[in-house]
């Protein structure tokens, strides 16, 4: 029987992105959710508990982490979540891949590298940096081999819960008002969600990543105004741009917890937030980056046919 692969969180945006290119590639995958579904061999689990982690990874040998606690909960539940993962993992005798972000530098003032220090003065980075403190530990350990994919806001097919999303995608197709959050003019890298999903699986199945953190690949950094320009010419609906800046956050954020929560990492809104891929590119190149062009038409297909009542 072949290897098995492991996807937990199944049913999230990245989750169903990393199954369908494992599913791609030829492995055999089994999709874990709390609620079911993902596709592929799918398994009910909790795994917040140990016990459901390690039924979970039962047979493993690559685990991709690609769950994770509502956003306004991670401080104070995103160790423990771990915790429970890194007992399924090392019980399978598995490989765990992270899918991971950017939180863990806090405000920088030139591209990130995988070297700069986890310098994040603030819950949600303090939480990701202990996540990641504790998964290196064991790795370093030999408890398990681990490795960490880092990949800025996403967006593509499927991509619901991040803020390039209905705010901007769908408003696009429906001709209103496509919202970018931050300044429109600040450079960003931004991830093409099955490009995060088969750099993802590229380190679960390359050795050579073990051990560290990688930045996934991107297309160039583009401004907002450059990005929902090409989100608006594509759709063809007409419609106008915007930025929802600092005040406006704050003020929608009286009355939506989710807006709220987005003043933690402001920094990445009203300045350049960009990361540099190139440890990847060398290591594993060559790699598949799709082009914002190509990317945002297939994003704006999904959404359409996601939409039927538009």
């Amino acid at each position: 029987m072949s290897e098995l692969h492991v996807v937990l969180g199944a049913t999230g945006g990245v989750g169903r992105a990393v199954t369908a290119e494992l599913t791609a590639r030829g492995h055999r995958v089994r999709t874990v959710s709390r609620n079911g579904g993902g596709g592929a061999e799918e398994l009910r689990a909790d795994i917040t508990t140990a016990e459901g982690a390690v039924a979970a990874c039962e047979g493993a040998s690559v685990v991709y982490q690609c769950a994770q606690p509502p956003y306004g909960r991670w401080a104070a539940e995103f160790t423990g979540l771990t915790e429970t993962v890194l007992a399924g993992v090392e019980a399978a005798g598995a490989k765990l891949v992270m899918a991971d972000n950017l939180y863990v530098y806090g405000p920088v003032d030139r591209p990130m590298t995988e070297d700069m220090p986890h310098a994040a003065d603030f819950p949600k980075g303090r939480a990701r940096a202990a996540v990641d403190r504790m998964i290196l530990e064991s790795h370093e350990a030999g408890r398990i081999r681990a490795t960490f994919g880092r990949a800025s806001d996403y967006y593509g097919p499927g991509g619901l819960n991040t803020v390039f999303g209905p705010t901007v995608f769908t408003a696009a197709l429906r001709g209103g008002t496509a919202r970018w959050l931050g300044d429109l003019d600040q450079p960003h890298t931004v991830a093409y969600l099955p490009d995060v999903a088969a750099a993802l699986v590229t380190l679960g199945e390359r050795d050579e990543a073990d051990g560290r953190a990688w930045h996934l690949p991107a297309a160039m950094p583009v401004t907002g105004r450059e990005f929902l320009d090409l989100v608006r010419e594509t759709a063809g609906t007409g419609g106008r741009s915007a930025g929802l800046g600092r005040g406006m956050q704050r003020l929608i954020g009286l009355f939506s917890p989710i807006v709220r929560e987005m003043g933690e990492t402001w920094y990445q809104r009203d300045r350049p937030f960009v990361a540099d891929d190139s440890a990847f590119r060398d290591t594993f190149g060559p790699v598949r980056v799709t082009s914002h062009e190509d990317g945002v038409a297939a994003t704006l297909d999904w959404f359409r046919n996601a939409d039927p009542g538009r």
